[in-house]
This record gives structure tokens, C-alpha cells and sequence, in this order.
């Protein structure tokens, strides 16, 4: 295995899929020249030239409606938006167009397109620039969701975006992109990580904790500390949610009898309820305890560092909320 920062697996994996296959591009502000805002296509500008690393304008449906043209066409474009916020602006180009064309074409035309963006907080970003925005696509038909959680999972999950024939959102936590991680395996194992297979990070037996993205690295942590006070705690990273890995954490659950779900979304109509919901029929008499969520209260993001810390699950907080459980 290889030490590697997250922004470089990322790199790296579009760096492999640009000379693998001549219909892919990369394309979005300040992938070319700058490369990228946080630094994720430096130097692919200089190795395939404007027409396949292609700085675009200010103008984020613009932008992913270059990216679902171009797919519908044959190419297999990677669209990077600068901040997982600025969605809001092409979804009528995301959810309107790229997740229904399949669909409506009765499968005849396919949209190969993958969509890079950054979200979360902890670079106080303040309210317009740090928000988790998964669940709001999660629930348009059509889409593949992914939220890796290490440098091995953002570059296998984003070489199978970009090989698959559906339109893929990535969400890359802009707090993890200069984090060396050492679980990459060398370029010649050309690793693809499967859409909708979940990840056992520490097997357990007392509790089951699902999250996805950064969320998964503090769980982890915190499964790691209860350990020295005896308590045993199974951590699942989901790696996606749609498809998600309903098995893996039903499971777990009929194995443990508790679970605690963690993502730092916003609490109300988020993914950690809608997890709960579909394994529930499921683990319902297997239960011990109900089952609970942990989450972003329902108030935009501060920008004051102290502020954004402690309204954000940690490492401390979902400790003690598995303590509570017990």
C-alpha cells in the first residue's frame, strides 16, 4: 500500500482515466491553469492539453449542461463544481435533465457523466460554502451518490463513475483533501470500488455506527476510544448512498442490536433518517434500543470557527451519544 493525500488519489484517478480513454474531459472553474480551487487536476491541464482539462466561466448550469450534452453524445465528462453549495444553481441541469434522460428515452440514451464537488465544513466557510447538500439529490431518481471517506475510496469510487454508463455525483469533503491516507494500492491494480458495497471499518459487537465521508474518520475515533472502556463498536462506512448497502447494515445491526447513525447533514429529512427507515422492517425485533441519529442541527452554518466545531458531530459528541445508548 502507498501513503497518498486525498486530493492526490483524486488526481490520480482522473489523471489514469484521461489516458485510458480519449472520450473523457475534465471540465469546470479553475481546473485548467489554477488547477482546481483545492489543487485536485494540477498539472492535467499541461499533460492533455485545454480541449480535455477546460477552465470554464462562472456559470454552474452552463457548466453541467456542456457536461450532459457532451454525454449524451458519446464523451464521458467530469463536470467539477467549486463548492457543493453552488448546485443549488444547475439542478434543474442535474435532477431535470441528466438524472431523467435515460428514463424518458426508455433507456435508448445514457448519461455517462460524473459530478466533483467539495462539501462540509471545518474551513469556516460560513453558511454559503459549507453545507452538506446529499440528501437533497439523494432523493431525485436517476442519480448515483458518492461520499468517500478515505484516499482509496475517492480514487476506486471515482474511476467507476466515470466508467459508468448513469450520471454520478461525487462529494469530496473539502476537510479531508490534504489528509495523507496510507491504503492505496499501486496504479497497476487499476482498483474499482462497486457502487452500493459497504465498508466494515471495525468490527463490533455492542453497537453498529453507519456514516459516510468524514463522518466515518471521527466515528472510527470514537469507536477507538470506547474500546478502552470496553465497549465494542462496529463502524460502517456506506461509501454511497444511492444505491445503498441496506444489507450490510441490517446485518451488523441483527448482530449488535444497536444502532447509531452519524452524518453531518442537517437532522431534518436527511439520509440518517431515511437509513433508519429502509432497515427498520428488517432489525425492528432485533433492537435493544431504538435507533437513533446524529447530525447538524437545523441552523445554517456559522462562520466563527468555535461556533462551526460544536454544532458539527466529533469524535467527543458521537462518544458520548453511544455511552447514552448503552
Amino acid at each position: 500500500m502507498r501513503e497518498l493525500l486525498y486530493k492526490d488519489a483524486i488526481r490520480e484517478a482522473m489523471d489514469e482515466e484521461l489516458a485510458r480513454d480519449d472520450r473523457v474531459f475534465l471540465i469546470g472553474e479553475d481546473v485548467g491553469v489554477f488547477g482546481g480551487s483545492f489543487k485536485c487536476s494540477v498539472g492535467l491541464r499541461d499533460k492533455y492539453g485545454d480541449m480535455r482539462c477546460k477552465d470554464a466561466p462562472i456559470s454552474e448550469a452552463g457548466i453541467v449542461g456542456i457536461g450532459v450534452g457532451a454525454a449524451i453524445v458519446g464523451m464521458r465528462p467530469i463536470v467539477e463544481i467549486m463548492y457543493a453549495d453552488f448546485l443549488l444553481v444547475c439542478m434543474d441541469q442535474v435532477c431535470n435533465q441528466a438524472a431523467k434522460i435515460n428514463y424518458m428515452s426508455g433507456g435508448q440514451i445514457h448519461v455517462p457523466l460524473v459530478i466533483r464537488t467539495p462539501m462540509g465544513g471545518g474551513r469556516s466557510l460560513a453558511a454559503q460554502h459549507s453545507q452538506c447538500l446529499h440528501a437533497w439529490v439523494a432523493n431525485c431518481p436517476g442519480l448515483k451518490i458518492a461520499l468517500p471517506s478515505t484516499a482509496r475510496e475517492a480514487k476506486g469510487l471515482l474511476k467507476s463513475a466515470i466508467r459508468d454508463d448513469n450520471p454520478v455525483l461525487i462529494f469530496e469533503h473539502k476537510a479531508m483533501y490534504n489528509m495523507k491516507f496510507d491504503d492505496l494500492p499501486d496504479p497497476e491494480a487499476d482498483e474499482l470500488i462497486p457502487f452500493g458495497k459497504a465498508r466494515v471499518v471495525t468490527g463490533g459487537s455492542d453497537i453498529t455506527v453507519v456514516s459516510c465521508s468524514l463522518m466515518t474518520l471521527k466515528c472510527e475515533k470514537a469507536a477507538m476510544e470506547l474500546a478502552r472502556e470496553g465497549i465494542s463498536v462496529e463502524v460502517i462506512d456506506v461509501r454511497t448512498i444511492t444505491p445503498l448497502d441496506t444489507d450490510a447494515i441490517s446485518n451488523s445491526v441483527r448482530k449488535t442490536g444497536r444502532l447509531l447513525v452519524v452524518d453531518e447533514g442537517h437532522v431534518s429529512y436527511g439520509i440518517t433518517g431515511e437509513i433508519i427507515a429502509r432497515i427498520m422492517p428488517d432489525v425492528f425485533y432485533s433492537l435493544e434500543a431504538p435507533a437513533q441519529r446524529l447530525c447538524t442541527p437545523d441552523i445554517p452554518i456559522p462562520f466563527t470557527p468555535c461556533l462551526e466545531q460544536a454544532m458539527q458531530p466529533n469524535e467527543t459528541s458521537i462518544a458520548a451519544k453511544i455511552r447514552e445508548m448503552l
